[in-house]
């Protein structure tokens, strides 16, 4: 057994990637909020993530790991245990024809950017999702009536007792903004999209409109973590916050946006508890008033201090 100091070095010494102790996630989430990782993580590639894992599994500690930190709310006592980040060195890029294989740490803007102007069509949707392909999988982010689950061929998971496994689009269980990784865990490394050639001006032009639509439509110019609702469909929770006169609502640091309802931003210095006691206060508000449940789409996860 590995003590968190003593997998640390090991981690270091095999050069496996980027070690640190005690790193505040909030240098890691897209709303800058977080304490600090006991041990972070960050693999230089699939074969480097592996050894690590094995190595994580002699500690009897907890493993995380997270990507971009898009739709994530890190609590003010931080994450016990290991954080392994998706980031740089599981960027890679394979095309091959209609087929593109891509690493779970690739961001999802500049992959929908990249492959619009390469007359690729099936990810226009993703032209303002700021997370990671990774993320995106396991949350099966999507927007203007499309989602990961119409362009994932299989995924190359790990598991968190360190088998390596390509799962079928059919295994991930795709719905609503889940897959099958939220109850059975495990990280997601690569992942096969199946894309169409079609007309770049046509394709180009609908990334435009849905980049112009998030950047006219939600305060990206704050901090933030995204949709903090699921849609309590066929109502929209943003509208049901808006309609509510919830908008600009403030607790300590963290807004209800006035540019969004479904978006709290950071206003500069927000806790984790400033933004969870907002999440309640919505979700107490909403149900009495409309009597629905709002579920939250971000995921929140750490010890309270």
């Amino acid at each position: 057994m590995f003590t968190l100091n003593q997998l640390a070095e090991k981690l270091k010494n095999e050069d496996l990637g980027t070690v640190m102790l005690n790193e505040p996630l909030k240098n890691h989430t897209t709303l800058k909020i977080g304490g600090p990782a006991d041990l972070y993580y960050e693999p230089k590639n699939i074969e480097s993530l592996k050894t690590a894992v094995s190595y994580m599994k002699k500690t009897n500690v907890p493993i995380r790991a997270i990507g971009r930190g898009s739709n994530l709310l890190v609590a003010d006592g931080g994450i016990e245990g290991v954080v392994i980040k998706v980031g740089e060195g599981l960027n890679h890029l394979i095309r091959n024809d209609d087929k593109i294989t891509v690493g779970g740490g690739y961001s999802l803007i500049p992959l929908a950017t990249l492959m619009s102007r390469e007359a690729y069509t099936g990810l226009e949707f993703a032209a303002g999702i700021p997370g990671s392909v990774g993320g995106a999988v396991f949350m099966n982010a999507g927007a203007h009536g499309s989602d990961m689950s119409q362009i994932v061929e299989k995924a190359l998971i790990l598991f968190p007792d360190g088998e390596l496994k390509w799962l079928s689009n059919k295994e991930l269980e795709f719905s609503y903004r889940t897959s099958v990784l939220q109850e059975k865990g495990g990280i997601c490394v690569e992942v096969v999209l199946v894309l169409e050639k079609g007309d770049k001006e046509t394709i180009m032009a609908e990334l435009k409109k849905n980049k112009d639509y998030r950047r006219n439509t939600q305060p990206w110019n704050f901090p933030c973590c995204g949709s903090v609702f699921r849609n309590p469909l066929p109502n929209y929770a943003g509208h049901l916050i808006e309609s509510s006169g919830l908008k600009g609502t403030q607790i300590g640091g963290a807004q209800i946006s006035e540019m969004h309802a479904n978006f709290i931003v950071n206003t500069g210095e927000a806790r984790a508890k400033d933004v969870l006691d907002l999440i309640q206060f919505i979700q107490k508000t909403i149900k009495e008033k409309h009597g629905v449940d709002l579920h939250t789409e971000v995921e929140i996860i750490g010890r309270n201090e």
